[in-house]
């Protein structure tokens, strides 16, 4: 049997393959007013039907000055809970295991009105300079991570997966590039993770599931954070419970990155060794070959694919015939399959 179709199980769950849809904003909000919409509808559940056996929906925002864009998924009312629980039973009713990325853009948010840094300091001249957040502006954020899990639990989600990445806000506290801060929060790597710490704590007393972390393990810009010392912050999200890290790279600060296939695999595998805890590997991972790999020389627990699948919703079955793996499809498109 291929590795990629091995089952995974993180405390009761049970995920039927290593096969991750990766997030990805979809700015389909047109409203602007963070609901579901018919596009979500049809995009994730056509990704369940397609085999994927976790499918992390696109980076929902857990406050509305928190959205990348003003067209981005939120989850920051009770408002928003039927079409996210809708999506979770269309996506659920096709086979696949369900999570959601709660998130804030911090600096990065493109939205009319104030935004919010751990420093005031923007990310280029195109963005707006932030408001340096006070104590009671990050413990209103933590409370909104932690309404936002409340919300996501009832919505039936099987998965959480804290956004601590690509320079939103979280990423912005863990970055010394980004948070000059002289307080409990700046400084040392300690107080930089202090903001990320609470929202676990937050979000753990609420929720008993799956907890992921995605995390930019490498900054790319001198004075920046790099895979080694992301160790020791995974070592303390482990500790407080956090179950796999999806280790992705860059966008704290601009800066060149070298892009080529599997580019980030090596942060996941010094991650996964070193903390030691289960990883998901992403970042131009295309063909079935390549994902097998990365799971045979056990440099990641799970495999995210994210633009491959924008491609071909059906990879999973591309992939079960490239490495003869027996795998059950919808009955409807068996006739394809065999």
């Amino acid at each position: 049997m291929a590795k990629l179709f091995e089952p995974f199980t993180i405390k009761e769950t049970v995920f039927k393959n290593r096969i991750v849809m990766a997030p990805m904003c979809m700015y389909q909000c047109d409203q602007e007013d963070g609901k579901v919409t018919d596009w979500h509808r049809v995009h994730y559940p056509t990704r369940a039907v397609g085999g994927v056996g976790l499918i992390i929906t696109e980076a929902t925002a857990i406050q509305p000055e928190g959205r990348i864009s003003s067209r981005d998924l939120g989850i920051w009312n009770d408002n928003h809970n039927d079409g996210q629980e809708e999506i979770v039973r269309l996506m659920k009713q096709n086979g696949a295991k369900t999570g959601i990325q709660l998130a804030h853009a911090g600096r990065k948010a493109t939205i009319d009105g104030e935004i919010y840094s751990a420093s005031a300091i923007a990310f280029d001249d195109n963005y707006k300079i932030p408001k340096e957040m006070s104590i009671e502006d990050i413990e209103e954020t933590i409370e909104a991570f932690r309404n936002g899990a409340i919300r996501a639990k009832k919505a039936g989600f099987d998965v959480i997966e804290v956004h601590a990445a690509h320079g939103y806000l979280i990423n912005q506290f863990l970055s010394p590039l980004t948070n000059k801060r002289t307080d409990l929060y700046g400084g040392s790597a300690k107080n930089r993770y202090h903001l990320l710490s609470q929202v676990i704590d937050a979000i753990n007393e609420v929720w008993d599931g799956p907890l992921f972390a995605r995390i930019s393990a490498h900054d790319y810009s001198e004075g920046g954070m790099t895979p080694e010392q992301y160790v020791e912050m995974c070592q303390w999200m482990k500790q407080q419970g956090v179950d796999l890290i999806d280790v992705s790279s860059g966008a704290v600060v601009p800066a060149r990155i070298p892009v080529f296939p599997g580019y980030q695999v090596p942060f996941a595998e010094t991650i996964k060794k070193h903390t030691p805890i289960a990883t998901g590997a992403v970042g131009l991972i295309t063909s079935p070959l390549q994902a097998e790999e990365i799971l045979r020389n056990d440099r990641a627990d799970l495999v995210f694919l994210a633009r491959e699948l924008l491609r071909d919703p059906y990879w999973a079955y591309t992939a079960a015939k490239v490495l003869d793996a027996d795998i059950t499809a919808p009955v409807p498109y068996e006739r394809g399959w065999v």
